[in-house]
């Protein structure tokens, strides 16, 4: 969108994050609140992306930085995109610029705001697998440290931030984007029901498979990976596996020549990266997930997936509370296995009730457009925060205390969230009276 004076800067790069940017950009529009949207090409090429752009309803960039193709090396690529993300924010002059997730655009974006002196937003806070041997962990860590101001998509997210003392005045619970795309694509008839002709599949009869994490792609964790594929391919004769495969995953796999073991099997189909839509409607009837994505969790679990989850931590913690997702160690072969083949057994599982689903509503979207608009007519700065916090130490450790209507909304002691019979209740979230309490930041 044209923007007149003092515009909010957007700035994204990945497929995951146009997902998930997607509905704020719908909502700022129908508000008319002026901004620049920044595509950095991190992962695609915007000419080659034109159609995706078009599905989502993403406008054409303002700024298209090309920084995919410039650079091979991760640490290069950050340095790349700060330098441009700072050449853009000086000639554009935005109010303020805001980032989602975990990537390197995100991280750059971050580190650009503080060189140009303006705030910094940051979409997703709070998220945290606590496994710092992810690049992912890291860029969202120094993103929230960073920030003016951050949106956390789950109770559990606003308590991360807390206890690593963020000033609750800097935080608002808000929801997962990821649903309201998800709902949006279901309602608008927008899923690609042909796919299962083309795949020569039933509605649950086949199990989706997707791995891509660079952990996950390293010599000693892909060829378990691989093998523990084909003893289900084995074991599930009657149920197809679908794989599409990630660029980096093909290339890795064909370098250790377990492409070709898998393409022995006749019921695993090595498929090309599908669109948003038509990976959805795969989701969406899939029997049982398996994967490493942080994504795919959020949307198998808004669908009522069964999700076996490739890794020893997640950051959506949610999703294993309730009992949608299990997360398996990749070295043990015999548990993933086995824990695959019993999943294809259980009765499949309702979606979650999005009144209280605690990864959102589906109005997510709205409620940062919103926040944005407020923020940019308070015109924040960038400068010294002051903690309000009391610390209270029980039991040798610290508890945070702080009186405040909005806490007393979400709020709960971390160590409750141990009691298994009332976790459940914990991490839901009242929507509707949440939006009650937030007409203000």
């Amino acid at each position: 969108m044209p923007a007149d004076k003092d515009p909010i800067m957007i700035v994204a790069g990945t497929r995951p994050e146009a997902i998930k940017i997607a509905p704020v950009i719908w909502w700022l529009d129908r508000l008319s609140v002026d901004y620049i949207f920044v595509w950095s090409g991190q992962h695609y090429d915007y000419e080659m992306s034109q159609l995706f752009f078009e599905q989502l309803r993403l406008p054409k960039p303002d700024d298209y930085l090309d920084i995919g193709i410039q650079t091979q090396d991760a640490t290069q690529q950050v340095a790349l995109l700060i330098q441009k993300i700072v050449d853009v924010a000086k000639r554009r002059k935005p109010r303020f610029i805001y980032a989602l997730g975990d990537t390197n655009t995100t991280l750059a974006s971050s580190l650009a705001s503080v060189h140009v002196t303006k705030p910094f937003i940051h979409d997703e806070a709070g998220v945290r697998s606590f496994d710092n041997s992810m690049i992912e962990e890291a860029n969202r860590r120094i993103a929230d440290t960073i920030a003016n101001f951050r949106f956390a998509p789950t109770k559990i997210a606003v308590l991360n931030l807390l206890y690593e003392g963020i000033p609750s005045s800097t935080i608002r619970l808000v929801g997962s984007t990821a649903v309201d795309a998800l709902l949006h694509a279901i309602s608008h008839n927008l899923l690609k029901e042909e796919i299962f002709s083309t795949y020569n599949v039933n509605p649950s009869q086949y199990l989706l498979f997707t791995i891509h994490r660079r952990e996950n792609l390293t010599e000693r964790y892909l060829p378990h990976i691989t093998s523990m594929l084909m003893e289900v391919a084995r074991k599930l004769p009657d149920y197809k596996i679908i794989f599409p495969i990630h660029p980096h995953t093909r290339k890795r796999m064909e370098e250790t020549g377990l492409t070709k073991a898998l393409r022995s099997y006749s019921n695993i189909q090595l498929v090309k990266p599908l669109g948003y839509f038509e990976f959805i409607t795969l989701l969406k009837s899939a029997r049982v997930v398996v994967s490493d994505s942080g994504g795919v969790q959020e949307e198998a679990f808004i669908l009522g997936r069964r999700t076996i989850t490739l890794r020893k931590t997640t950051e959506w913690p949610e999703t294993v509370i309730l009992g949608y997702n299990c997360l398996v160690d990749p070295d043990d072969v015999s548990k993933a296995v086995n824990i695959v083949v019993k999943s294809i057994e259980l009765s499949e599982l309702s979606p979650p009730q999005l009144s209280m689903c605690p990864l959102g509503d589906g109005n997510a979207g709205r409620r940062i457009a919103k926040a944005l608009r407020l923020l940019s007519e308070v015109k924040i700065e960038r400068g010294l925060e002051v903690s309000k916090y009391s610390w209270v130490f029980k039991n040798g450790s610290p508890s945070i205390y702080e009186k405040s209507k909005y806490l007393n909304k979400i709020f709960t002691l971390k160590e409750n969230l141990t009691i298994n019979k009332e976790i459940s209740k914990i991490i839901e979230v009242d929507w509707m009276k949440l939006d009650e309490s937030i007409e203000e930041l």
